[in-house]
């Protein structure tokens, strides 16, 4: 078992691939940014998207330096 002070320090990477999803996206990055567990970072791989998921992906990494985006 672990103990919850090494638990808190384990870092959880989150992967989330986008294409065109700007509908969704807003609501699916708020929501993994108001989780409780603080140490982890997301990986955004945007495919190509040909609407304004990119710049959407932009505006979080601005806000956050843990949103990592690959194009």
């Amino acid at each position: 078992m672990i103990n919850k002070t090494k638990q808190d320090q384990l870092l959880v990477s989150l992967i989330v691939p986008i294409y065109d999803a700007e509908t969704y996206l807003p609501k699916c990055l708020d929501s993994l940014l108001n989780q409780t567990y603080r140490n982890w970072e997301i990986i955004l791989v945007d495919d190509g998207s040909t609407d304004k998921s990119l710049e959407i992906c932009n505006s979080y990494a601005k806000i956050d330096l843990r949103f990592l985006i690959v194009h």
